[in-house]
């Protein structure tokens, strides 16, 4: 900031001294006694330059005044010949459809003379006046029958149209009653279906443990009769055979079920504690990585806030410097000029009146 303000006071400074040779050139123009001919030859011709662009501009706006009087005068004599050729005509008119035989008269002299007058007209009259339309009562009467007829039909065109929509609206809604009902139909038959499905699983699935266990039952009770039966034999010495259908190892019921052995109870339960493991470990990641963000969110606004303090903080002292150095330039300058304020004035203030002829 210190340099832009001596900057400033350069760019001051040059403003100044080029005022100055200026206004000492003007000076020396002013007091030179020798007349500058060829300054006083381009100020004349610049003066008759002006004179003549002045007389152009003022020819121009009398020409455009003159053009739009010859225009206005051209246009009244035309209404002038239109409004006399209008009057022309009505006396035509006049003069062509209007007779004399419907004038009154009324002289003093012969009182009875208005009233033979009205006799006369009466016998002259014709029965139809010249321009005058004869059918115009029963056009009017078709006018307004046709209106009426118009209107009718109108009328019987919007209620088709609202009928018609009414219709549309009815049919709308009991289709969507329709649907509304089809669809609740299908979504009892489909719960039905998957009641009827589970309560079927159930069944199969209680159906084929008993059996299981029942089969279960039967070997280990065939087991422990033949276990029982060697025993004895073993013990009286005689050599007892196992049972027809027992032949394999002991403690086994071969069966006519060739499929894969169903998994213990045991290992049910280990599979099910394996997988309610595995979501609560899931559920611990997710939770972590959610604490993670949190965290990372809460950091980034908090390093925000400390470099916003540091840039205020900045800021302040940036201020304040600025403040400090401009206070300091103030009092060079209060130092450096004269304390006109206190009275204490030297020989170059008064040295800076009367410095050009203005």
């Amino acid at each position: 900031m210190l340099n832009v303000e001596l900057l400033t006071d350069r760019i001051a400074r040059a403003s100044l001294q080029k005022r100055r040779n200026r206004e000492t050139e003007r000076q020396e123009r002013f007091f030179n006694d020798k007349v500058d001919k060829e300054v006083l030859g381009t100020q004349v011709k610049e003066k008759k330059k002006q004179k003549e662009a002045e007389k152009e501009k003022q020819n121009a706006c009398d020409a455009d005044m003159l053009q739009n009087s010859k225009v206005a005068c051209i246009l009244h004599s035309r209404e002038v010949k239109k409004k006399r050729a209008m009057e022309k005509a009505i006396v035509n008119y006049r003069h062509q459809y209007q007779h004399p035989w419907g004038q009154r008269e009324y002289d003093l002299d012969d009182p009875d003379r208005c009233q033979k007058t009205d006799l006369d007209n009466a016998q002259m009259i014709p029965s139809g006046l010249v321009g005058e339309d004869s059918e115009c009562k029963d056009r009017r009467q078709r006018q307004r029958e046709q209106l009426r007829a118009w209107l009718v039909q109108q009328q019987s065109e919007r209620a088709a149209e609202r009928h018609h929509q009414k219709l549309e609206e009815q049919h709308y809604d009991q289709s969507r009653v329709e649907m509304d009902n089809k669809a609740l139909q299908i979504q009892t038959l489909e719960m039905e279906r998957r009641r009827a499905e589970a309560i079927a699983t159930k069944e199969y699935n209680l159906a084929t443990t008993e059996e299981k266990h029942r089969q279960v039952q039967e070997c280990n009770n065939e087991s422990k009769a033949d276990t029982t039966n060697q025993l004895q034999g073993q013990l009286t010495g005689i050599d007892v055979k196992p049972t027809l259908g027992m032949v394999g190892v002991l403690g086994l019921c071969p069966s006519s079920d060739r499929r894969a052995p169903p998994e213990s109870l045991q290992q049910v339960i280990q599979f099910q504690k394996y997988q309610i493991e595995e979501k609560k470990r899931i559920e611990l990641e997710k939770k972590q990585e959610e604490a993670l963000h949190d965290r990372v969110r809460l950091d980034s606004a908090h390093t925000a806030l400390l470099i916003e303090r540091q840039q205020a903080k900045l800021n302040k002292q940036l201020r304040r410097h600025l403040d400090s150095t401009n206070l300091k330039l103030a009092e060079t300058n209060k130092q450096q000029k004269p304390d006109i304020e206190r009275g204490c004035m030297d020989e170059s203030f008064f040295s800076e009146f009367n410095t050009c002829s203005r």
